[in-house]
């Protein structure tokens, strides 16, 4: 499994045989050298060919370059100028699923969509304080999960190709950069393309094995809406020896758990996302091996272009403030899905006879490379470990018969209260101790605003409150230390 960023990761297999399949000669398909996302270009093979000097054939640099003009053309428009071409990685997607992957789901799907969530929501209220997140049920295509969840991945890949995409430019000589001039602006645009091409093909077999909105351990869709993808569930289902509807129905649960703790939890998807671009923002590129590497290419040769960009010379560098965020992220994703394990396993625990083995195969298909993994190893380089999510649930689970529903739950009510990596080292300590809030952050004894006094409704928004005015006052006083524009004596 490769940890590049998008756009810049190895061909794979399928390419390397139509390589191999068109003589050596390089492929027209977009995966080839000779296509639009390979970097390769037609006609410009090596030293064997017609027209020009060393083989460089002129007439097919000629159509070369007026079909990546209309490439360029075609791709440009409204919200295809940033790091990354949405437009180009939904259609590649769209092209991969095919008409299969677009069929929409029948009114059959959606009605036992909507009576499969309605009846996981009737038990979800006995196994948690949090109420119903779900305002709307909707069962999703490939194509429509991959169409509904592009605003989220924007989000997510744009800190990454950004700060990537800019790397090599950073590392060029003042020299060079002046020489290419406009051509920077098109391989810019080439290089969204080519982040867009390998964006939309994740997303694409992505698209064809979650089953639910959240499974990815984050809030992709639109906030209160509880979609499964029922082409995906059938799949799933038939591997495993336990009814449809029972399957059905506890994938709802799951996926009406997440919903709650997504909707009412007014930190958490905000803080999920925010750690993927804190990440993303601390990306380093070694400049110097890029100088490096550089000087061994010849521009005339696509061959060793290609290898350039193969060689792994944009491969991120983790920092140490990088494996904090990561740390964190790990941590905050391991805690999310183990309160939905616990919270799921007591709500239809007694009521569903395959409830246990369906929860160990889910961790299962985590563990192994399931959905989950393989996006987070490709995005930000995270592979969740599955330690930690049984770590996380093991926490949970103490917690539950130490304080009950409301004390547990009582823990979402501000990120200063939750447990840390090293508490899901050891659950016994923390769930032994007294984690508090206050202004300053938090304090293990000592203070009178525990788990207890936060299951007052007062206390709970008290805390709230607190937390929102820091979260106010911090950002006035960076708003102060940046300088302003035109900052100087007043007109």
């Amino acid at each position: 499994m490769s940890d590049l960023p998008f756009g810049f990761g190895p061909s794979d297999s399928d390419d390397e045989s139509r390589r191999s399949g068109s003589g050596g000669s390089g492929g027209s398909g977009p995966g080839g050298p000779g296509g639009p996302m390979g970097f390769g270009l037609p006609g410009m093979g090596g030293a064997g060919g017609p027209g020009g000097p060393g083989g460089f054939d002129m007439g097919q640099l000629g159509q070369m370059l007026t079909q990546l003009g209309q490439m360029l053309s075609q791709s440009s428009g409204p919200g295809n100028d940033g790091p990354v071409n949405y437009k180009l990685a939904a259609q590649m997607a769209h092209q991969q699923l095919g008409a299969e992957g677009s069929a929409k789901p029948t009114s059959e799907q959606q009605r036992a969509a909507e009576e499969s969530v309605r009846l996981a929501e009737l038990w979800l209220e006995d196994a948690t304080t949090l109420p119903s997140g779900t305002s709307h049920v909707a069962v999703w295509s490939p194509a429509q999960w991959v169409d509904t969840t592009m605003p989220t991945w924007q989000r997510l890949c744009d800190p990454v190709a950004q700060r990537v995409a800019g790397a090599w430019v950073e590392g060029l000589p003042e020299e060079a950069r002046q020489m290419a001039g406009p051509m920077l602006g098109m391989i810019s645009q080439v290089g969204g393309m080519a982040f867009g091409s390998q964006l939309g093909a994740g997303l694409a077999q992505l698209a064809k094995e979650v089953l639910t909105s959240s499974e990815v351990g984050l809030p992709l869709g639109p906030e209160g809406t509880a979609a499964l993808l029922p082409g995906a569930i059938t799949t799933f289902t038939e591997g495993i020896d336990r009814p449809a509807g029972e399957v059905l129905v506890f994938l709802a649960a799951r996926e009406a758990a997440h919903q709650r703790l997504f909707g009412h939890v007014p930190w958490l998807r905000q803080r999920l996302l925010a750690t993927v671009e804190e990440f993303a923002r601390g990306i380093s590129i070694d400049t110097s091996r890029m100088e490096e590497l550089a000087r061994d290419v010849d521009p005339m040769n696509p061959e060793s272009l290609q290898q350039l960009m193969s060689s792994g010379m944009f491969e991120p560098q983790t920092t140490e403030s990088q494996k904090v965020a990561l740390r964190r992220l790990e941590t905050l994703l391991a805690l999310v899905e183990g309160w939905v394990d616990v919270v799921v396993a007591d709500a239809v625990g007694e009521r569903l006879p395959g409830a246990s083995a369906l929860g160990e195969t889910l961790r299962r298909r985590r563990a192994s490379g399931g959905p989950a993994e393989q996006t987070f190893a490709t995005l930000v380089g995270l592979e969740l470990r599955p330690r930690r999510l049984r770590d996380a649930a093991a926490l949970w689970r103490a917690l539950t018969d130490e304080r009950g529903i409301e004390g547990r739950d009582a823990v979402w009510s501000h990120p200063d209260l939750m447990p840390t990596a090293d508490d899901l080292d050891d659950p016994a300590a923390f769930v032994g101790g007294t984690k508090t809030v206050t202004g300053g952050g938090t304090n293990t004894e000592g203070s009178a605003e525990s788990f207890t006094d936060l299951d007052d409704p007062l206390a709970r928004l008290e805390a709230e409150m607190k937390a929102e005015q820091e979260a106010k006052d911090a950002k006035k006083d960076a708003e102060k230390d940046e300088p302003g524009e035109g900052d100087g004596p007043a007109s």
